[in-house]
């Protein structure tokens, strides 16, 4: 949005899409106007903005995290996913606005001191919704994947059309891609990777921008994989390395008279991998036939793989935290937000009960060969390899908060 568009919006004063706020607000107050907008047909929020229309500007350091996670991560519910953005008005003002499109999964409702209450738009006004009102929206509603939800800002431009065709026509089996933008639109909306809207072209789904998109961390900040090594045993002020690793999780393959089929660019499992391989690998003394050093990674690579890949596609999108990969002198951390899914415990994982908190995530990876095809990595691969190769088990944390599996190096691995 321009200055001058913001300028617009604000001389129109409020409307039923359109709410005034200031920044000092509780977080259940702008929930209340997030929930009536979402239930509704979606809207703005402009902060910094008095009732009468003064521009008083913004003061709350670091608003954004505080809108996404006071907010949006723990007052509303189910998940919506806003698109945040701040214009510099003058000098000394700057505003936010928080749009977001009408919900996929309503009634919305504000979770505060153990309740929960459904508001809708009135006009210009907030209301707590009647019985009638509750009905309807229920009937509209249904419960709904987080990864389905759609996301707010985005649209077919963001999604990777080489990689579409590919999933098209390799896996899917498809004889011809979509010619037109809504062909486009209409086919992905099917797949689930975009979801339809009243008022505009189809949005990205969590789960289409996931696979798909050229940057999802751009529109969602929570995306991605933050990576860091440390020269010790704890997260130490000098990292040797820190990074937020972003890009799509599906690499782009091409077929080849000649190689076959082959990854011509690379997704974000295997960036990670690249950008760890210096701190858990080494190269040998001895060479192979082709004259090259041999290279000795400290964890096996595939369970190394499997781990990065679970975390992505079991992480809760609900958390606006990013998985975490750290490196220790004599560990390896891979830390996925949310607790485990539905009754899922660490033992029914070890024992190889499957839950898949994003099926359709988990089933593209699955299509592209990222995970073990019958669900079981953890006991199949992670278990067994960690074990063979380092002598020692995984060891995994489960809170309410996050699952955090540790691999530790072995005595044949040390440096």
């Amino acid at each position: 949005m321009t200055k001058s568009e913001l300028l617009e919006l604000i001389s129109n004063g409020e409307n039923s899409g359109v709410e005034f706020k200031c920044d000092d607000l509780r977080p259940e107050q702008i929930a209340k106007e997030v929930v009536a907008l979402a239930n509704l047909g979606g809207g703005r929020i402009l902060l910094g903005v008095e009732d009468d229309g003064t521009i008083t500007g913004i003061r709350r350091p670091d608003l954004e995290t505080w809108v996404m996670d006071k907010v949006f991560g723990r007052k509303v519910h189910p998940m919506i996913l806003p698109f945040y953005e701040e214009i510099q008005v003058d000098d000394h003002r700057r505003v936010a606005v928080v749009s977001l499109s009408q919900g996929t999964a309503r009634p919305y409702v504000v979770r505060h001191n153990g309740r929960e209450e459904i508001f809708i738009r009135a006009g210009n006004v907030a209301r707590r919704a009647r019985r009638e009102t509750q009905a309807r929206l229920f009937a509209v509603g249904g419960m709904l994947h987080t990864e389905l939800l759609p996301v707010s800002g985005s649209g077919l431009i963001d999604l990777s059309r080489e990689r579409l065709k590919d999933y098209l026509t390799t896996i899917v089996g498809d004889h011809e891609t979509p010619t037109s933008e809504e062909a486009w639109g209409e086919r992905l909306c099917g797949l689930g990777f975009m979801a339809e809207r009243p008022d505009g072209p189809p949005l990205c789904t969590i789960a289409g921008l996931l696979l798909f998109g050229y940057s999802p961390k751009r529109l969602m900040r929570h995306a991605g994989i933050r990576w860091m090594a440390f020269k010790g045993d704890d997260k130490a002020y000098d990292a040797l390395d820190d990074r937020v690793l972003d890009g799509p999780l599906i690499a782009r393959w091409k077929e080849s008279p000649r190689s076959g089929r082959r990854i011509v660019e690379k997704g974000l499992v295997e960036i990670l991998v690249d950008s760890m391989r210096p701190f858990v690998s080494k190269e040998t003394s001895d060479v192979d036939d082709a004259k090259r050093r041999e290279r000795r990674w400290h964890y096996p690579v595939e369970a190394l793989r499997e781990a990065v890949v679970n975390a992505l596609a079991h992480r809760d999108w609900t958390r606006y935290e990013e998985i975490e990969v750290v490196r220790y002198v004599d560990r390896l951390d891979i830390l996925s937000p949310g607790a485990l899914q539905n009754t899922m415990t660490v033992k029914k994982m070890l024992a190889g009960q499957r839950s898949a908190r994003n099926p359709l995530v988990f089933a593209v990876l699955r299509d592209y060969g990222y995970v073990d095809a019958r669900g079981m990595g953890v006991r199949k691969k992670i278990v067994p390899l960690l074990r063979e190769v380092n002598g020692v088990d995984p060891e995994f944390d489960a809170t309410e908060d996050y699952l955090k599996l540790t691999m530790r190096k072995g005595p044949a691995t040390e440096e």
